[in-house]
C-alpha cells in the first residue's frame, strides 16, 4: 500500500486529479453494471411475471365463476316471452315479432343485429336458463343480420 501511495505522490497535480477521476468512474460504472442494472432488470422481470399472473388469475376467476354459474338451475321470474323482450330491450335488440309457442317455447325476430352483440346476448341468455333451440341468421349486407329465433325454457 505505502508503494502505490509513494507512486501517486510522484504524480504532477494534473495527474492525480486525472487518477482520481478515473477512478471515481471506474466505481461509478462498476456500482452501475454490479447493482442497478442488475436490480432494475429484476424488478421489470418481476413486474412482468406479476402482471401475468394477475392476468391469470383473472381467468382462472371468471372460469371458475362460469363453470359455478353453468351448475345452477335458475328459474324464470316470469313468463319466457317477457324475460326475453326485457333481456333484448336490454341489450338494444328492435323485436320485430315475439310469439309464444307453448308456456316453455317463443318465436323470435330481430329485423337487424350486429353479430358480436347478438351473440353476447344469447349466450347471456343461456347463462340464465333460455336455450336456443333453432336460429336461422341472414346478412343484411351492411354489417348485420336478421334473426329468426325459437327459445326455450332449460328444464331442472
Amino acid at each position: 500500500m505505502t508503494s502505490l501511495r509513494s507512486w501517486f505522490v510522484q504524480r504532477s497535480k494534473r495527474e492525480q486529479r486525472l487518477i482520481l477521476v478515473m477512478l471515481g468512474l471506474a466505481a461509478i460504472t462498476l456500482v452501475w453494471a454490479g447493482i442497478i442494472r442488475p436490480v432494475g432488470d429484476g424488478l421489470a422481470s418481476a413486474r412482468e411475471r406479476h402482471a401475468a399472473a394477475v392476468d391469470r388469475l383473472g381467468e382462472t376467476a371468471a372460469a371458475v365463476d362460469a363453470l359455478k354459474a353453468a351448475g345452477q338451475r335458475r328459474a324464470l321470474t316470469g313468463s319466457l316471452a317477457d324475460t326475453v323482450r326485457s333481456r333484448a330491450d336490454a341489450a338494444g335488440f328492435t323485436i320485430a315479432t315475439l310469439d309464444e309457442q307453448g308456456g316453455d317455447r317463443v318465436h323470435l325476430t330481430i329485423p337487424s343485429a350486429r353479430p358480436a352483440a347478438l351473440d353476447d346476448w344469447l349466450a347471456g341468455l343461456e347463462r340464465s336458463g333460455i336455450l336456443v333451440d333453432a336460429a336461422t341468421l341472414r346478412d343484411n349486407g351492411d354489417r348485420t343480420v336478421a334473426v329468426d329465433l325459437v327459445l326455450k325454457a332449460r328444464v331442472a
